[in-house]
Order: C-alpha cells, then sequence, then structure tokens
C-alpha cells in the first residue's frame, strides 16, 4: 500500500467531469481511469479483441466505446485534467500496479509536488506494467 504517511483524497465517479471518470483527484486535477481490456480494446492484450461471432454486432459497439474514451480523454484535457488509464489486466498484479502507480502520483524528490502543471498530461500504463 501507499503506506499511512501518504493519503490521497479521491471522489469515485464524478458526475460534472465527462465520461465520469473511476477515481478523481481534485487537488492535482488528475483522474485514473480503470479500463476493462475488452469493453475498451486494450491492444496487445488476449482479451482486447473483438469477437469472432456476431462481429456485425461487436465491432461498432465496441468501436464506438473506444472513441467515446477518446472524445472524453480530449474533453478532459481541454478542461485541464491530467488523465491516467489503468486497465483491467494490469490490476491482477497488484504489486507491479502499485509500483507504477507509486511512480506516477508521488513527487520524485522530496518537497517536490506530484502532478506539477509540467506533468505529463495523460499517463497510461504500459501494457507491460
Amino acid at each position: 500500500n501507499f503506506g499511512v504517511a501518504t493519503r490521497f483524497r479521491f471522489r469515485l465517479h464524478r458526475k460534472g467531469l465527462p465520461g465520469k471518470p473511476d477515481i478523481v483527484l481534485p487537488k492535482w486535477k488528475s483522474v485514473i481511469l480503470v479500463h476493462g481490456c475488452f469493453w475498451h480494446g486494450h491492444e496487445g492484450c488476449c482479451e482486447g479483441h473483438v469477437p469472432k461471432s456476431n462481429t456485425a454486432y461487436w465491432a461498432p459497439k465496441l468501436e464506438r466505446n473506444r472513441q467515446r474514451d477518446a472524445e472524453n480523454a480530449e474533453k478532459l484535457r481541454q478542461l485541464g485534467w491530467r488523465r491516467i488509464v489503468v486497465w483491467e489486466c494490469q490490476t491482477y498484479s497488484l504489486n507491479k500496479l502499485e509500483d507504477r502507480l507509486r511512480e506516477l502520483l508521488l513527487p520524485a524528490e522530496a518537497g517536490e509536488e506530484a502532478f506539477t502543471p509540467a506533468a505529463r498530461e495523460h499517463d497510461q500504463l504500459s501494457a507491460g506494467a
């Protein structure tokens, strides 16, 4: 865990933001989105593909999900929000996920503020993380 000394105030599924993000960190104007690999089309993941049966139904449905994700990402960017995507398959190894989130969320050096304006506006945990 992040330890007793590290506390993050957050909100879940804030309705006022595009896409109703899963986790909202208002102090840092940042959101964490937890995407299901199948529903959001995680490239390179064994779960992130269109089913071979009934593709006429599934292909447009899953493509629309990806389009909506891109639209919401742009709206969040325009509003000045930083976006972190965590894929479902990345939650299987909690130690790796914790290490990666710690890297993204905590200051690199003592006294440095996490999520400074110079921070990357979009971080996506890679499939190998």
